[in-house]
């Protein structure tokens, strides 16, 4: 039976298991190579340097985030108001599962962001862009409030980065967290809202 080809979806699987047996301090590529049973020549190859590497296993564990909330953005048809609130609850959960299931290789990750500050960027630029769909969605539908849907997807990220940002995972596994995230999720609601029967006018206008 010929050997599996070496693919870069098996070299980042590899590095993930390197990374979570040996930390980021300590794991090397000739680690990774030796799990695959190939030669590190080989995996220089699909990555030409040790922070390629890294920077692309980061690319895609951040990606399997952004992945579940572009679902939540896409679906133009629901309220825009139920979309939002899923969407924060959706990458609020995300990331209490990745710290909370797996915290030897979320500690591990937490030192890879810190090195790669451009896939870290281009990963909270995709999820504001989500964030402004579902606000500019909101507006359309009247039930939100914006002058701008990119600036209030902003500040909306901003303002409940307590419950995303990895900086402050040592909260999440508190009793009260929970409540705590309600609380800030039904403020941003309510200061999106539009102002009352906006929506629903434009229902009985569509409807004569």
């Amino acid at each position: 039976m010929p050997p599996e080809p070496l693919t870069r979806e098996r070299i980042l699987q590899a590095t993930e298991e390197v990374l979570r047996r040996h930390g980021q301090a300590k794991a090397t590529v000739v680690d990774v190579a030796r799990v695959l049973g190939v030669s590190h020549g080989s995996v220089y190859r699909h990555f030409p340097t040790k922070a390629a590497l890294r920077e692309a296993v980061t690319e895609l564990w951040l990606n399997r985030t952004s992945a579940r909330l572009e679902e939540l953005a896409r679906d133009t048809e629901g309220p825009a108001a139920d979309r939002l609130s899923d969407w924060l609850e959706t990458l609020f959960t995300a990331k209490r599962h990745k710290a909370g299931d797996d915290p030897e290789l979320f500690a591990t990750y937490l030192v890879l962001t810190t090195e790669t500050a451009r896939v870290v960027d281009a990963h909270v630029a995709e999820l504001v862009g989500q964030l402004a769909r579902i606000v500019a969605d909101g507006v359309a539908q009247g039930v939100f409030t914006s002058p701008d849907p990119e600036a209030t997807a902003r500040a909306v990220f901003d303002a409940t980065a307590r419950f995303h940002d990895p900086a402050h995972a040592a909260e999440w596994s508190r009793a009260t967290i929970e409540s705590e995230y309600a609380a800030v999720r039904d403020l941003v609601l309510r200061g999106l809202r539009a102002p009352q029967g906006r929506g629903e006018l434009r229902d009985q206008a569509q409807r004569t």
